[in-house]
């Protein structure tokens, strides 16, 4: 994602934990800072992009944070899938300093962020989604802005439902067609011609027809939407029993030590259940 803002002409300031990805960036054209405190400090639009709530809570509300850089007009955009709550409760904080705060969490996968067609899904002021427009232009192909802030994270999580459970089917099929004997290669052309076909199965052709599961999205990251999703449907009201179902799937593959393979790979535990793996 840095680097297609790059490549649009954006002078960059970058800051990650580790150095590799700075370096490549800093060799790119960007230039290094030595924290979030001091990429805030610097910028006029601040982009974050990291694992958890409580890693975007640390970076933007903690020491050497966001909060301690900030000067008034900054555009803090929070493009993680996080607890749409703490988007809420890091918002207000930094909203009294003068800074403005949209979430937008992504889906594409890898390969979406290389191209720059992601979906980015946005919430907060539409004024300053306008402003902001441009920079994700660089980023993603379908940009929509959902409403007020934590709308753009509600929208991530309906999303990961989708994901999570479509996998689980393709999975659940491939199965099936593999103890019948057919091959996997004509199976998913099949499928793809017809209602059942999907992005996911798109996307997630190569890694069935190899049986090889390099991540693209972790299922120890998936896992951790999953966890958020349960969290936010408790909050509402809303029953998700075959969320729950694929949720205690992903937890199994993480027992199994398949945390940091690619979601797809949810896979391997169905084939296991059947006695049909490779």
């Amino acid at each position: 994602m840095a680097r297609r803002l790059v490549s649009a002409g954006y002078p960059l300031v970058v800051y990650n934990r580790s150095r590799g990805s700075v370096d490549e960036l800093v060799a790119a054209g960007a230039k290094a800072a030595a924290s979030p405190r001091d990429v805030a400090g610097r910028c006029d639009v601040l982009v974050t992009m990291l694992p958890n709530s409580p890693d975007v809570e640390l970076v933007a509300l903690g020491r050497d944070g966001i909060i301690e850089g900030v000067r008034s007009g900054l555009i803090f955009v929070d493009m993680s899938t996080i607890s749409p709550i703490v988007s809420q409760k890091v918002g207000k904080a930094l909203e009294a300093k003068g800074v403005r705060m949209l979430d937008a969490p992504v889906s594409g996968g890898e390969k979406g962020a290389i191209e720059g067609a992601l979906s980015i899904m946005v919430g907060g002021d539409k004024a300053i989604f306008e402003s902001v427009l441009p920079i994700f232009q660089a980023m993603g192909k379908t940009i929509t802005h959902l409403g007020p802030l934590g709308s753009g994270g509600f929208t991530k999580l309906a999303n990961q439902i989708i994901v999570a459970i479509n996998l689980t089917a393709l999975g659940e099929a491939l199965t099936l067609a593999k103890k019948a004997g057919l091959d996997r290669e004509l199976t998913l052309k099949a499928l793809a011609g017809g209602l059942a076909g999907s992005k996911c199965l798109d996307q997630k052709a190569p890694n069935y027809i190899a049986s090889s599961y390099k991540p693209g999205f972790k299922i120890d990251l998936h896992y951790k939407d999953l966890g958020l999703i349960m969290e936010a449907a408790r909050a509402l009201g809303v029953p998700l029993p075959a969320t729950a179902v694929v949720q205690e799937l992903f937890n199994a593959l993480r027992v199994k030590g398949r945390g940091g393979l690619d979601h797809s790979a949810v896979i391997t535990l169905l084939e296991d259940l059947a006695g049909a793996s490779a």
